[in-house]
């Protein structure tokens, strides 16, 4: 929930703190899934549902390496190699409008990552946009994920004491912790009408700071 009316972030720099899966580039899911499905001529609701019980909590906190992940993968689709995964992945990791909002929205504010995924993926879809991130936070390095407590305390210790922050997610158990922390929160929704919430938060947080006269 973004409060606009919060004076308390008078003359502190605000925070972006940002998911990647559905708010800068795609979500894995339909297109990567439905995609193996389709070579393994599964179901995908069966594929999924495997993945969900065998592998997904394990992957994003790194307790599987992404060896692990493609050596499974094959054995659900043998004809999908590690190298046809991986493009198959890379594919479907494309990036959303939000990404091209980071080099202005950096102006204004110091934006920070906090995802759950593997950095091995990640990497290459934040490459472009590095020179305007203060951190990157990905589930798979810190052993943790959202929407665990101690990976947004984690998250907090990166961030300026008392500076306004707006977590934005798409997921809503995500940004039901972040609000516990203290963050403002704005849920990313697949047309993308959160960025202008987002702007307009930036806005008057930006409202808020001091100017030098001319």
């Amino acid at each position: 929930m973004i409060d606009l009316n919060d004076r308390s972030c008078e003359k502190r720099r605000p925070q972006l703190m940002l998911d990647i899966g559905g708010v800068l580039a795609a979500n894995l899911s339909p297109r990567f899934w439905n995609e193996i499905a389709r070579l393994a001529d599964t179901p995908v609701e069966l594929l999924y549902a495997k993945y969900k019980e065998e592998l997904s909590r394990g992957l994003w906190v790194g307790h599987f390496s992404e060896l692990e992940f493609w050596n499974w993968i094959h054995a659900q689709s043998p004809s999908v190699s590690a190298a046809k995964g991986q493009a198959i992945l890379m594919e479907s990791l494309a990036p959303l409008p939000g990404m091209l909002q980071l080099p202005e929205w950096s102006k204004h504010a110091d934006i920070h990552i906090l995802s759950n995924h593997l950095a091995a993926w990640i990497d290459p879809v934040l490459e472009p946009v590095r020179p305007f991130l203060t951190s990157v936070t990905i589930s798979s390095q810190i052993g943790m994920s959202k929407p665990q407590l101690e990976l947004y305390e984690y998250a907090c210790a990166l961030l300026p004491p008392t500076a306004p922050v707006l977590f934005i997610d798409d997921q809503e158990r995500n940004l039901r912790q972040g609000a516990a922390v203290g963050w403002h929160t704005l849920q990313a929704d697949p047309d993308g009408r959160w960025i202008d919430e987002a702007n307009r938060w930036l806005r008057r947080m930006n409202a808020l700071q001091p100017h030098s006269g001319g």
